[in-house]
């Protein structure tokens, strides 16, 4: 995703590299909500669905305040889970690391515990592997993206879903959510019901482009000043 940058501003190329072993990871869908309560609410029933069946979890969210969020709503529904965001960084990798355990759950910030291997525990492959959810999506497909990457480590089987609402920053400030909102209310959807389909997942990727482009921008506007 950053290929043009490095090119334009460092004259450097970007390759690719082929993964050791075939990627087993199943991404699904996006699954759209009018608000946000209604998403918090989806995510928690489907983090009781997986955990009822012993696959482990792995929540990432956007901010603190939002993986505690989450954390509430776990105690709530009684569901046993650790919670992980940049502030208990010294147990950061051992708490990340214990969470492909069979039936566990974690509450992470897209940002905490990464550069750490998450290795299935005993009988977690034939539930389908860890499954990471996302509570939003991050201003860079590339922070989703690794997020994404979580699970589903060296051929490990895995599943991937994004849980977005129109009012999250994202598609409120780039994506036409009113729009949106205003086209679910005419449908006459009923309350927590999801929109699903692969041309929404584009324009959600549409608007984190734009919201890329504009950083992108930014940041050469001082790297010109810069060289002033």
């Amino acid at each position: 995703t950053e290929a043009a940058e490095f090119s334009d501003i460092y004259k450097l190329d970007v390759l690719p590299i082929p993964a050791n072993r075939p990627n087993q990871r199943k991404d699904e869908n996006d699954q759209v909500f009018k608000t946000r309560r209604e998403k918090y609410n989806a995510v928690i029933k489907k983090i009781e669905e997986a955990h009822a069946k012993g696959q482990p979890v792995l929540v990432g969210t956007a901010s603190v305040d939002a993986s505690e969020t989450v954390s509430r709503m776990l105690k709530r529904s009684k569901i046993p889970h650790t919670v992980l965001n940049a502030k208990y960084h010294r147990q950061e990798a051992e708490i990340i690391a214990k969470a492909g355990q069979h039936g566990a759950v974690t509450v992470s910030t897209n940002m905490a515990g990464r550069g750490t291997d998450i290795k299935l525990g005993e009988g977690v492959a034939e539930v389908g592997g860890l499954f990471v959810i996302g509570t939003e999506r991050y201003e860079s497909r590339r922070v989703d993206r690794q997020l994404r990457g979580r699970c589903a480590r060296q051929g490990d089987p895995g599943l991937s879903q994004f849980f977005i609402s129109f009012e999250d920053d994202l598609m409120r400030n780039f994506a036409a959510a009113d729009r949106m909102t205003a086209m679910m209310e005419r449908f006459g959807m009923q309350e927590g019901e999801a929109l699903e389909h692969s041309w929404l997942n584009k324009s959600v990727e549409t608007a984190q482009k734009r919201v890329e482009q504009r950083n992108y921008t930014w940041r050469k506007r001082v790297l010109e000043f810069d060289d002033v």
